[in-house]
């Protein structure tokens, strides 16, 4: 009887050997492979926030050689306890859980953290896990302010530990190869990139004040935030569509695309930024757009972001993707393959990734993900070079955030291309720079 494929087999040989080799590259290899294997020493890991995108990196560490989660934290006991039976499950050993993942970061054991928290919670967290010596693994965006993402740069140059930013394509082999295809010359000089998103998120109505559920520490969930009353639609996931704790689709999910423009085009800062949309489809508590359309514009290139939250139609039969456009001819990338087009828009080539990633599904899991932390691992263990280090894409999250900011002024925003400070708005960068925090709880690097 042949033996199943389990996904560690995969894992090992797919996302680290076999996805490099099959796309002709040296990508990822058996050196790469055997940096994990017989490794000396367990990396034991807190993962905090376990309820969607949290438990797939519980998912992804379990086929980790050598790797163990030793703490679970979250402010919802429902979770909590989730996520212990999934660690005791994949592991086979019961993890220590904690609500307040400041007791976590007392344990000298742990080597590493992964956040999958609000948003309003993560740059803050990953500054306190920097202090204490840990790794962090740090799902997009990684910061609710452009203020936050700076602070993160500077926690990590303080404490010398490593951040890689949870937008997985960069760990996509199919990706790095058809970057490379773009930065070689492929489709002469490349000079837009086209990134878009769409989804059919239902309405979140108009939520009252009700007494907070027995099961969750709305106190300890608030954290860096100023005080508010608990609402009945905001736990455990429309809080995303409140600037109060989220920062609205943008945020949460053209950190993937727009950074894969960004790279393709290999640049930082825009000198503008436009932002056009609005809350459209439904009329409830949602604060953000559900619809809307920025451009990221540079002196000879420009990126722009199309996002429909309430409207699922496709672009190229996809609900989420990019296409890099040039002198000679486009690329079109995804998850789960990339395609080349002449000037003509005759198809050139087309690669489709034998396993497919989630694309609009809550928790994003599939070989990207357990991909990159494989590098992650490798990184912590032998010094490989982070796919994406927060040092190197924060300035995708930060023009993402300055979209909001523009959006939020109705200006078009002219920034400081060495840094992306708003130069020609005092209000916008007042305002919206930074954030109050609740007394107490400011970070501090």
């Amino acid at each position: 009887m042949k033996k199943q494929l389990t996904r560690k087999d995969f894992i090992k040989k797919t996302s680290l050997a076999g996805l490099g080799v099959a796309l002709g590259s040296n990508l990822i290899n058996a050196k790469s492979y055997g940096r994990i294997v017989g490794a000396n020493d367990r990396l034991n890991f807190a993962a905090v926030g376990v309820r969607s995108r949290g438990a797939v990196h519980i998912d992804s560490l379990s086929v980790m050689d050598n790797v163990m989660v030793t703490h679970v934290c979250d402010v919802d006991r429902r979770f909590l306890d989730e996520g212990g039976k999934k660690v005791l499950n994949k592991f086979g050993e019961k993890p220590n859980l904690e609500k307040d993942i400041r007791k976590a970061l007392e344990s000298k054991d742990i080597d590493g953290v992964t956040i999958a928290t609000p948003e309003h919670w993560q740059a803050p967290m990953a500054i306190m896990a920097l202090q204490a010596g840990k790794h962090v693994f740090l799902e997009k965006p990684g910061s609710h302010n452009p203020a936050e993402a700076e602070m993160i740069l500077e926690a990590q140059k303080k404490h010398k530990k490593l951040i890689q930013l949870g937008n997985q394509q960069r760990s996509s082999a199919h990706t790095i190869e058809a970057i490379k295809k773009i930065h070689d010359g492929a489709i002469g000089r490349a000079y837009m990139g086209k990134a878009w998103y769409s989804n059919n998120r239902k309405s979140i109505g108009i939520g009252k004040e009700v007494p907070v559920p027995e099961y969750l520490d709305w106190e300890l969930w608030q954290g860096p935030a100023p005080r508010r009353a608990y609402k009945d639609n905001l736990h455990p996931y429309n809080w995303h569509w409140f600037w109060h704790w989220g920062t609205g689709e943008t945020l949460n999910n053209a950190t993937h695309e727009v950074d894969v423009c960004r790279w393709a085009l290999d640049v930082d800062f825009p000198g503008k930024v436009t932002s056009s949309g609005g809350r459209y489809h439904f009329k409830d508590d949602w604060e953000f757009y559900d619809t809307l359309v920025t451009s990221f514009e540079y002196d000879d290139k420009m990126i722009t972001w199309e996002g429909k939250s309430c409207n699922e139609m496709l672009y190229y039969g996809r609900g989420r993707g990019a296409t890099i456009h040039g002198t000679e001819g486009t690329v079109l990338i995804d998850r789960n393959g990339y395609e080349m087009y002449s000037l003509e828009g005759e198809k050139t080539f087309e690669y489709t990734k034998p396993e497919k990633d989630e694309t609009t599904g809550l928790g994003g899991g599939g070989p990207l993900t357990d991909a990159h932390f494989t590098n992650f691992i490798n990184a912590i263990r032998n010094g490989e070079k982070l796919n994406s280090s927060f040092d190197k894409v924060y300035s995708s999250v930060s023009i993402l955030l300055l979209s909001n900011i523009a959006w939020k002024h109705g200006k078009v925003l002219e920034l400081d291309r060495s840094n992306g400070r708003i130069t020609n708005d005092a209000k916008a960068m007042s305002e919206d720079w930074s954030r109050e925090y609740e007394p107490g709880w400011k970070p501090k690097v």
